[in-house]
């Protein structure tokens, strides 16, 4: 019984996310969409057999709302950045595909990075190596070796803001361990 409490507790963040989904699609926020997204919700995980989404059970309030006002600010600027690129007819914005590794080997925070990435404007997933734990984006106004880094450095930033936000205490020391490294290699150069 004990076993079957601690994995419905595990899945309840999954459960309230479909939900939230559900009532996100139609646009209402009502206790009937609350109880039509529940249904939802059990029918798709019972139908669908999923392997269980682990979750670290850890979730930081105060961090994921930074997320949350970091990733809506990177919206807007990605947004008056293509904008910008749209209409300046003087140069063409380029582009390239960039290989960002991912410091945690979680299939979840993969997702949740690649996920963040694609929707601010100017990148897009198109191809991820979960054994490598590699995401590929491209990205539009890159220019230079530098732009590469630089787009490179941002993604992993956003794998930081997320494990912060929702990563166990182990992610967390993982991923400030190799950022600290990564700060200390550009000092290096």
């Amino acid at each position: 019984m004990n076993s079957i409490l601690q994995t419905l507790w595990r899945q309840l963040p999954f459960f309230v996310w479909l939900v939230a989904l559900w009532m996100l699609l139609w646009g209402q926020f009502t206790v009937l969409a609350a109880v039509s997204g529940l249904i939802v919700a059990i029918v798709v995980t019972r139908v669908f057999r999923l392997p269980p989404v682990e979750m670290s059970g850890r979730v930081n309030v105060w961090w994921g709302l930074v997320y949350v006002v970091q990733f809506l600010g990177a919206v807007l600027v990605g947004s008056l950045t293509v904008a910008w690129q749209a209409i300046d007819l003087r140069r063409q914005p380029g582009s390239a595909i960039i290989a960002v590794p991912m410091r945690c080997d979680d299939d979840l925070i993969m997702t949740h990075v690649g996920v963040t990435a694609s929707l601010i404007p100017g990148s897009l997933v198109v191809h991820t190596d979960r054994a490598r734990r590699i995401i590929y984006l491209h990205f539009i106004g890159v220019r230079s070796m530098a732009d590469v880094d630089k787009q490179r450095a941002q993604v992993q930033r956003w794998e930081m803001r997320i494990v912060r936000a929702v990563g166990s205490r182990a992610q967390l020391d993982l991923v400030r361990a190799a950022y600290r490294g990564a700060d200390a290699g550009k000092e290096r150069r």
